[in-house]
């Protein structure tokens, strides 16, 4: 590299000692040789300088080389740790928004629990193997869900989910209890869709959840000590929260009046009666979520289900749960993805 960039030089040089030799008709030879001598000095100088620029630029490839493989090295750390961090923290952590300290801020959160009715009964009947499978595939689906709507993922506990909204990022006190309502009832849809898939494959129980919802002041942050943190909420509107699921319909979505008040203009909502917890002196009001509104336009016109060989079914939404319709939406769609393929073999 170094005798391609200084070939004209070189050959300058030559030319010039060559014309020493011929006399000193041309130039004084003293003259011309100190010339040439501080010309080759200068050659030798800049040649010396090119060999370190040489091996500055190996040595710099070779470190951007070594970067290269240690940033493909974090990548796939990074990537390998993002399943155990909610979605929202690892991403406040890797823009520098997240600090590492052992801390805390008081904040008005949306909290959510869920768990499975009867899950010792499940997990008694199936093989550990096939559990397994089951119970990631459905916190899989529930996760994809609250991610969807904004939710983070705090923690799984045993076959329990808890996921918050409104840190670290919100949208607004009624949008996060919204958000957070819309996921259950979006979580018990989806649910009921895949309890009838699941019911195909063998499953002999289907996975029935209670959801319960609050909304109250929360201390979140990195808790523990400096050598293992978890980032969550605690607080008594937490284990309130999970007194609330608790005391949920199998299969529906039960609210504080925290978090009715909110989203009391885009839900369908009974209030039950008053419920007294153990350690909480006040009786506790909930509303039990039957629709939401958004969703349900004609929301309470009777429909007529005709099936040919069959005697009418009249369908009443207005009395049914939530629970209820979920599970018949399920069933009807079924039915139709069913009838769908079987005329779909019949034409082909």
């Amino acid at each position: 590299m170094t005798a391609e960039l200084l070939s004209q030089e070189m050959e300058t040089l030559a030319w010039c000692e060559s014309l020493v030799k011929q006399g000193p008709d041309y130039v004084s030879q003293s003259d011309f040789l100190k010339i040439t001598k501080d010309y080759r000095r200068l050659l030798k100088d800049l040649q010396r300088i090119l060999r370190i620029s040489d091996r500055n630029e190996l040595r710099l490839q070779k470190l951007s080389e070594e970067l290269m493989i240690e940033k493909k090295r974090f990548e796939v750390i990074a990537t390998s740790l993002s399943p155990y961090l909610p979605k929202q923290v690892y991403d406040s952590i890797f823009e520098g928004k997240q600090s590492f300290e052992v801390k805390s801020q008081r904040k008005l959160l949306t909290i959510f629990f869920s768990d499975i009715q009867g899950f010792t009964k499940i997990s008694e009947a199936l093989q550990p193997e096939r559990l397994t499978i089951l119970i990631n595939d459905y916190f899989s689906e529930m996760s994809a869900i609250a991610l969807e709507y904004g939710g983070t993922i705090d923690k799984f506990i045993g076959d329990a989910v808890m996921i918050f909204f409104g840190d670290p990022e919100t949208r607004g006190h009624d949008k996060d209890a919204l958000m957070a309502v819309r996921m259950a009832v979006a979580m018990q849809r989806r649910l009921s869709e895949l309890n009838i898939k699941w019911q195909k494959d063998g499953l002999p129980y289907p996975l029935i959840t209670r959801m319960g919802i609050n909304s109250g002041w929360c201390t979140v942050g990195n808790f523990g000590s400096n050598q293992r943190m978890s980032y969550t909420i605690i607080g008594g509107e937490v284990n309130l929260t999970s007194r609330i699921e608790g005391a949920c319909e199998p299969g529906g979505v039960l609210v504080a009046y925290e978090t009715y008040a909110l989203i009391k203009d885009y839900v369908v909502a009974e209030e039950r009666e008053p419920l007294p917890f153990k350690g909480i002196t006040r009786s506790v009001r909930t509303f039990s979520i039957k629709d939401l509104i958004s969703d349900n336009e004609a929301k309470y016109s009777d429909s007529i289900l005709e099936i040919p060989g069959h005697s009418p079914i009249n369908i009443s939404p207005s009395k049914l749960s939530l629970p209820e319709r979920l599970k018949l939406m399920s069933s009807l769609r079924d039915i139709a993805n069913q009838l769908d393929h079987t005329n779909a073999r019949e034409n082909s």
